[in-house]
């Protein structure tokens, strides 16, 4: 617990930054944030448990209406001062119940889960590629890209899309880089209206704080366009979708040293990782159907999870559970250079807390087991048959949701990481979300099915 001096500091330093109201903000089961907000000298009452929540108002907690409230707990070392709105500071949190850690609470379970990490001699590193739609609402409440001009079948790097859109990504811009997240590159993505962020890895933890504070802060900025800005993995299914990969490694506890990097001379596969990095990459290819679940956690996210759809060319999401190099037909990716490895089937919709401790959990069983991923993929899974595939024994990533909370709910690692009451309740709403989804008559359904029977 923060001593009274150490939140006095605090205190006293955001009032000088002319800080007000204190936000002390946790996720449900979806990711989405929620929280009180208390004046600035209250700040001390929220850092020791006042603000009080019933768990049974929101998705994922897991309460009934009899039980006790459940409490949010402001981490203090991530504060940060709104950029659009100096006078709140937002902060993560994490709920507690009766004075504990609450497991339910996925940012909690990724701190348990790096504790073990830590225990090991680990620390965990994550980077995510923010792939985001910046969109008008027309009155009809569907969504089409803003500028008419921005429509080539292949706008990658356009620079004109870019510059028409400069104004809301000139604010992303200069708040990431103010909050001292280090953006080093930005650009227009591959969809009419879609544009990547990539700003310098972390802790995971930081990370995670950073990916919900991103989602925050890029709708705020698109609001002041007349715009939307949105993370849903496929909001157009002729266009690809939002990714936002995973870019993982294990670091020594003691000197900080990377330990997946090595000169590719020095490693037989070639691709600059260490035993532990294969290792790694082993425990997620095991679980990688399960983990599809969390990494790709909506209806939606499988529309992305295809090779070409109703897309005119591939449409680069990951739809096998393979490995390789700067090869994106696979799953997971070791990136030019090695020393970490890329889990793509991550979408814009990714609880990024859950998601994390899920991965780090398979990766450190291959650590542990000295699991071996086999030979690196080098070829265009795409392109290759069923029978082929088959024989390299290279399988299908889940292709609904349904099927990938079956994979979730069968495989024991995800219990063992999560806890039993976590682990039911990601099934519980997922499974209810498929159940709503497969019941609802589509506008498709309709002008299909009406004047043909």
């Amino acid at each position: 617990m923060t001593s009274s001096e150490t939140i006095a500091k605090i205190q006293a330093d955001l009032a000088e930054r002319g800080v007000k109201y204190c936000i002390g903000a946790y996720v449900d089961i979806h990711g989405v944030q929620k929280a009180k907000v208390v004046p600035l000298s209250h700040l001390e009452h929220m850092a020791h448990g006042s603000e009080r929540y019933t768990g049974y108002a929101l998705d994922g907690l897991g309460q009934a209406p009899n039980d006790d409230e459940l409490t949010s707990v402001p981490d203090l070392n991530h504060i940060i001062q709104l950029p659009w709105e100096p006078k709140i500071a937002w902060m993560p949190a994490d709920n507690e119940f009766q004075g504990k850690p609450y497991p339910l609470n996925t940012r909690v379970a990724l701190k348990n889960m790096i504790a073990q990490a830590n225990e090991m001699g680990f620390g965990f590193n994550l980077g995510v590629e923010c792939e985001i739609f910046l969109l008008r609402q027309n009155e009809d409440g569907s969504l089409s890209v803003p500028h008419a001009n921005d429509k080539l079948t292949k706008p990658c790097y356009d620079v004109q899309g870019f510059v028409d859109n400069f104004s809301w990504l000139d604010k992303m811009a200069t708040s990431i880089n103010d909050l001292g997240w280090d953006l080093y590159s930005f650009d227009h993505e591959d969809a009419n209206g879609q544009f990547e962020f990539d700003f310098n890895y972390a802790d995971a933890l930081t990370t995670c704080d950073r990916l919900t504070f991103f989602r925050f802060m890029a709708k705020h900025y698109a609001k002041e366009e007349g715009l939307v800005a949105t993370m849903m993995p496929k909001p157009f299914a002729d266009k690809t979708g939002n990714g936002a990969h995973f870019n993982m490694s294990l670091f020594d506890l003691v000197s900080g040293a990377n330990v997946f990097k090595c000169d590719p001379k020095d490693d037989p596969r070639g691709l600059g990782l260490t035993e532990i990095g294969y290792h790694f990459i082993a425990g997620i290819l095991k679980h990688g159907r399960a983990l599809c679940a969390a990494f790709a956690p909506t209806v939606n996210s499988y529309k992305r999870l295809v090779r070409r759809g109703a897309m005119s060319y591939y449409s680069w999401a990951p739809v096998f559970n393979s490995y390789g190099s700067n090869n994106r037909t696979n799953s997971v990716r070791v990136p030019a250079g090695g020393g970490r490895c890329e889990s793509r089937n991550a979408d814009g919709a990714v609880n990024p807390y859950l998601a994390a401790a899920l991965v780090l959990a398979a990766g450190l069983e291959g650590v542990r087991e000295k699991l071996d991923p086999g030979a690196p993929n080098e070829d265009n899974l795409y392109a290759m048959s069923e029978a082929e595939r088959s024989e390299r024994g290279i399988d299908f990533l889940p292709q609904t949701l349904q099927e990938a909370v079956a994979a979730f709910a069968e495989d024991p690692l995800v219990e063992k990481a999560l806890g039993r009451e976590l682990r039911d309740e990601f099934i519980k709403y997922k499974t209810a979300e498929w159940e709503e989804y497969h019941l609802t008559v589509s506008a498709w359904e309709t002008e299909r099915y009406s004047s043909m029977f």
